[in-house]
């Protein structure tokens, strides 16, 4: 596995990183403190098949934010905390607010702002951490044409370039749930398309763990 053992696992993101973690910082084995979603799920997994990594991982997300949001918060949640290791999962409401508000432009970032904002982000703390993991923004939506779900392939593209770019791990979620989304209804994982049940919180955990090396065959 790429993680190394006792290191630090830190992830970042919007509601869907968040999922009610403990405030101010999202961290421990007990009451939820990483939340009810994937990041609960992948600290899981690694606590039962890899125990004598030690890996800690700590949750950063905030509902509702923009990569505009995160940009605010860079150096008190990310930098301060010094993580070997980070993970962000950012853009769905930068899609979404551009969609459902356009006259709104001061809340959301365009294709090119997302682009230069997160990029600059990644260029602060990149050698700061041993390991980088970008996961793309997602919108459980067939229709490739559908407007919300053309604009989220742009800025997962903008991942998947920033990923290259900056020699990180490429987590591409679109295309784990466009795969799942070939058997069931989009609403079988999520009401909005967006916010995901456990299910889709597991599609999320596995697509993560499957990219960082994880094997669940593995002994102690």
């Amino acid at each position: 596995m790429l993680l190394q053992p006792n290191s630090r696992l830190l992830f970042i993101g919007d509601s869907i990183t968040d999922c009610g973690r403990k405030r101010p910082i999202g961290e421990g084995a007990f009451d939820q403190a990483l939340g009810n979603g994937y990041v609960s799920l992948i600290d899981a997994a690694l606590a039962a098949v890899y125990p004598d990594f030690a890996i800690r991982i700590i949750n950063m997300g905030v509902s509702g934010e923009t990569v505009q949001d995160l940009k605010s918060r860079w150096t008190s949640d990310v930098l301060n905390l010094k993580p070997d290791w980070l993970s962000i999962l950012i853009g769905i409401n930068d899609v979404w607010q551009l969609i459902s508000q356009p006259w709104h432009k001061d809340v959301s970032a365009s294709v090119d702002e997302y682009a230069a904002i997160l990029d600059d982000l990644v260029q602060r703390v990149r050698p700061n951490v041993q390991g980088l993991i970008l996961m793309t923004p997602y919108f459980l939506e067939p229709n490739l044409q559908e407007p919300m779900r053309e604009m989220m392939d742009r800025y997962g593209g903008v991942v998947a370039q920033i990923a290259k770019n900056h020699n990180g791990i490429l987590v591409n979620t679109q295309k784990r749930f466009d795969s799942v989304l070939k058997s069931i209804d989009p609403m079988q994982l999520a009401m909005d398309r967006v916010h995901l049940n456990l299910a889709g919180h597991m599609i999320l955990a596995r697509e993560f763990l499957r990219n960082v090396g994880f094997s669940w065959d593995r002994s102690v």
